[in-house]
């Protein structure tokens, strides 16, 4: 919308988003398992699926990567940036005006937060709440997963549904990486005050909420989910009835198995 002129609308950012993560998750998800999320990290650590030591390596690459991805945005971008500027007469990044172009790469709370910093992080932790939870009911087989590859394509729609639903608050971050790596850069490039430490001390508020959010997501789904598939699908496997195994095949087969045995005892006997 900054860069148009006005041009686009919500959908556009929501749907951007959406497909930029399936994307990642295609691209990455053979290497690395597709964690471009700190938060979905931390998640599949306490699970007890990633091993603690790599918790912080891939954090620092998440962060490192989100950084380039804002610096590659901002200078296939910054005529535009610059052109949104002059002409709505914004002198500096750092000027309260300079918050909308930096809504381009990171996030800020909407105006009727006030400096209400526990509601930014309430509307965090719940919105990465249901990202955790929808991540892990896509990916685990005993549930009714997608076939066929789709479960990046999924893992998209649900940043979109999330995006829809909690994403006017504070722009849906739900990701610590994606917020800190581009917040960082735009200090850097001149945005100041309104990248650190942002409206009302926000720039904390996109890492701690999604951590939190993602914890509780984990114990959640062992405690709700996982245990009742896993006791539902004990029980279907105890309902099965036990085929008995008829016919002349079946008893050549126990035939020969008995001659084997005697041929054993045999070839014993006489060493």
């Amino acid at each position: 919308m900054v860069i148009f002129q006005g041009a686009g609308g919500w959908m556009v950012i929501v749907w951007g988003w959406a497909f930029a993560v399936a994307m990642a998750v295609y691209v990455a998800g053979g290497v690395s398992g597709a964690h471009i999320n700190p938060a979905v990290t931390l998640a599949f650590a306490l699970k007890g699926n990633f091993p603690w030591r790599k918790v912080i390596p891939y954090w620092i690459a998440q962060v490192a990567g989100c950084f380039a991805g804002a610096a590659i945005v901002y200078y296939d971008y910054f005529r535009a940036i610059n052109a949104w500027n002059l002409a709505n007469h914004v002198v500096s990044r750092a000027d309260p005006g300079g918050l909308t172009t930096f809504s381009i790469f990171a996030t800020f709370p909407a105006a009727y937060y006030g400096s209400h910093l526990g509601l930014m992080l309430l509307d965090q932790i719940i919105a990465t709440f249901f990202l955790v939870l929808f991540v892990f009911a896509i990916i685990d087989n005993m549930n009714v997963g997608p076939g066929s590859n789709l479960a990046p394509l999924m893992i998209g729609f649900a940043v979109a549904a999330i995006g829809l639903s909690f994403g006017v608050g504070t722009g849906y971050a739900i990701n610590p990486a994606r917020d800190f790596g581009p917040r960082l850069f735009c200090w850097l490039q001149g945005w100041g005050p309104n990248a650190f430490p942002g409206p009302h001390g926000y720039w904390w508020v996109p890492i701690v909420g999604p951590l939190i959010g993602a914890a509780i997501a984990v114990y959640f789904y062992d405690w709700c989910i996982s245990r009742t598939l896993c006791v539902r699908a004990r029980l279907l496997k105890e309902r099965q009835p036990r085929v008995e195994q008829k016919g002349l095949g079946f008893k050549l087969e126990k035939l020969q198995q008995a001659l084997d045995e005697v041929k054993t005892q045999i070839d014993g006997a006489d060493k």
